[in-house]
């Protein structure tokens, strides 16, 4: 890997976290919806970080989640479970940005946080393993 790879993953991982922070910063005063849109972001920065250890990257985001679930999900080297919050969280962030009437549980989302916190550093931890590897 080229050492301007390895910044821009690294880059992506502290990302993630700030975004995640930005996140609980929004849950405090913000709608239920901007926090989504926060915690979704934070899984995204960590995806494509995840992704570029294999030269991957997509415009979209639904390529994205695509690339995660074949590459880690399916090869099980991230917990299907973990897949599926991406997956869902990425639906949740579509609906609230793009559809009317679209609500969320504030408890809910407080779990979304703690969940998307264990999600980055499961991500984190694979993507040292593949650089260190």
């Amino acid at each position: 890997m080229k050492p301007e790879e390895i910044d821009l993953i690294k880059y992506r991982l502290q990302k993630a976290h700030n975004t995640l922070e930005d996140a609980r910063h929004y849950y405090g005063s913000a709608t239920p919806a901007s926090t989504v849109n926060r915690i979704y972001y934070a899984l995204f920065y960590a995806v494509t970080a995840l992704l570029m250890t294999k030269g991957l990257s997509s415009a979209k985001h639904s390529g994205v989640r695509s690339l995660f679930n074949r590459e880690f999900v399916k090869q099980g080297a991230i917990d299907k479970d973990l897949g599926k919050f991406y997956s869902d969280m990425h639906d949740n962030r579509q609906e609230s940005d793009y559809k009317d009437f679209v609500e969320f549980e504030r408890e809910e989302v407080a779990l979304w946080i703690d969940k998307a916190e264990n999600f980055i550093n499961v991500i984190e931890g694979v993507v040292i393993r593949i650089m260190a590897g």
